[in-house]
């Protein structure tokens, strides 16, 4: 798999996923559970934000957690520890190599990973070798063109707009989201169904205004600074306003809208 995590693997990076997880646990996990002794494959763990979420919804079922970054996996380890997690393996893995036979999973959950593959519907396919007939697979992903926020300065879209262009020419896709339903059809699963899921940010959501723009949103863009500049896709002149006024949409006359796309197919 190609490890080009656009974000980045430092400790602001870390506690940037954690305060994502911990923002949208209602609206991205609240319907997703699994039956005790059902055997769980989720696909890019990365720091084990999502496993801890994934764990305490499903506490019975035997989850298997993979990662291409041993520094993610251990970090991963850590948390599950600290959380007090004890139904979830992990394992160092690649998605487009797994190491499990046919059909070993009755299902599998993948958030926030299509995003930063070259080759998403190869990696779903590779899923689906490992699931169960009649088993399910779960996809959550953004989708960066789906926001829009006030004010809208012309340096805010820039810096937005940067983080878009370099992920792409890293390989990655920050607009996958609108793509989960084809993709997941092109893989050959079957009862595909996306719900959109929309997180909107004002001063009377101040719990969003924090977790979500300015401990989430905000450092996403902050981490390709150096990657946007030196790629030529923004000075650094723009991208610092941008930022400050990225901030304004988090006050109190701000608004913020984003999608997740949330899909669900089976084998």
């Amino acid at each position: 798999m190609s490890n080009k995590y656009v974000h980045g693997y430092s400790e602001r990076e870390a506690l940037r996923l954690h305060d994502q997880a911990t923002t949208l646990e209602e609206l991205l996990h609240s319907d997703t559970h699994y039956q005790p002794r059902e055997k769980v494959l989720e696909a890019g763990c990365g720091i084990g934000a999502q496993t801890v979420i994934l764990s305490k919804n499903s506490p019975d079922a035997d989850i298997t957690s993979i990662d291409i970054s041993e520094n993610s996996l251990k970090l991963a380890m850590q948390r599950a520890k600290e959380h007090g997690v004890s139904n979830v393996t992990f394992r160092q893995a690649d998605i487009f190599d797994l190491p499990f036979e046919d059909e070993s999973f009755d299902h599998v959950f993948v958030c926030f990973v299509l995003e930063h593959l070259e080759q998403p519907l190869e990696a779903l396919k590779k899923l689906m070798r490992v699931l169960k007939k009649d088993g399910t697979i779960t996809v959550i992903e953004g989708d960066h063109g789906s926001c829009f926020f006030h004010p809208e300065t012309e340096a805010a879209l820039k810096a937005w707009n940067s983080l878009v262009v370099s992920q792409a020419m890293l390989g990655g896709n920050s607009l996958i989201g609108r793509q989960v339903y084809p993709l997941l059809s092109k893989a050959g699963f079957r009862d595909v169904k996306v719900s959109p899921r929309m997180v909107y940010s004002d001063a009377s959501r101040p719990h969003m205004e924090e977790g979500f723009v300015r401990l989430t949103i905000i450092p996403m863009v902050e981490g390709v600074r150096e990657k946007a500049i030196e790629m030529g896709i923004i000075d650094a002149e723009t991208f610092e306003k941008g930022i400050k006024d990225l901030h304004k949409t988090a006050s109190e006359e701000g608004t913020f809208n984003y999608m997740f796309f949330k899909g669900m197919g089976r084998k």
